[in-house]
């Protein structure tokens, strides 16, 4: 199975890297990806928006000739989701770490500061306890080394979806911050946060306790949550 791996804000293709050894041992091809303006501290960000890094998700999906799987983690969950609709028909399953997908005229996150065409990793005080369940200091002091400031288009601009086949395809979410009970309820009880995953006619739901990054706090169980929805979506 092709799997493209599509990381949150401020990351690139190497936040995967400790996530996907089990998914190379089990002999999947895995595509991280480091999304337009995310390529160093440097870049220039300015007219980068949801829909580039929507483009940039497609583009790849349209280079490989299988059906392929989808992981978003954080953010990258809307822009997968996005790409879910533009190629509705090309992938078989939507993973979304401690994500979801964005509804049409939805936005990512337009509260978080940004200083020009960019949204540097704010300072932690601004971060829930939640988010930073077990990211301990060294691990902090690691992201914020790596951390490249998004574009802030990407968080900033709506959703502008087409396709409503995007609701056939079936959908896993690995839940980290709060208990997958949460969203159930969140469902059940139409709140608006979860009312585009509500119309989602198959979603497995992965509990993962643990804070906002997995992929730096626990990055093997994360792999092993992955493999499991990937070998159930290939019917292993």
């Amino acid at each position: 199975m092709d799997i493209i791996l599509v990381p949150g804000f401020w990351l690139d293709a190497s936040s995967w890297e400790e996530v996907t050894p089990p998914l190379v041992a089990a002999g999947h091809q895995i595509h991280p990806l480091t999304l337009p303006g995310l390529e160093s501290a440097d870049e220039p960000r300015a007219g980068i928006g949801l829909r580039t890094h929507i483009d940039a998700v497609v583009a790849k999906i349209d280079t490989l000739d299988a059906p392929v799987v989808l992981v978003g983690h954080s953010g990258g969950g809307a822009i997968i989701h996005g790409a879910v609709d533009a190629r509705p028909e090309q992938v078989v399953r939507a993973i979304y770490v401690d994500s979801g997908p964005l509804g049409d005229g939805g936005v990512i996150n337009d509260e978080l500061p940004d200083d020009g065409d960019e949204v540097p990793l704010p300072p932690w005080e601004l971060f829930d306890d939640e988010d930073l369940t077990d990211l301990d200091e060294e691990l902090r002091a690691m992201f914020r080394a790596r951390a490249i400031p998004q574009p802030k288009g990407v968080a900033q601009d709506q959703q502008r979806l087409n396709d409503e086949r995007r609701y056939d395809v079936p959908a896993t979410v690995i839940a980290c911050e709060f208990p997958s009970s949460m969203l159930t309820e969140m469902i059940a009880g139409g709140h608006p946060y979860v009312a585009e995953l509500g119309r989602v006619r198959d979603v497995d739901f992965v509990d993962l306790p643990t804070g906002h990054w997995p992929q730096f706090t626990k990055p093997a169980e994360l792999g092993a949550a992955i493999l499991a929805a990937v070998d159930r979506t290939s019917g292993s």
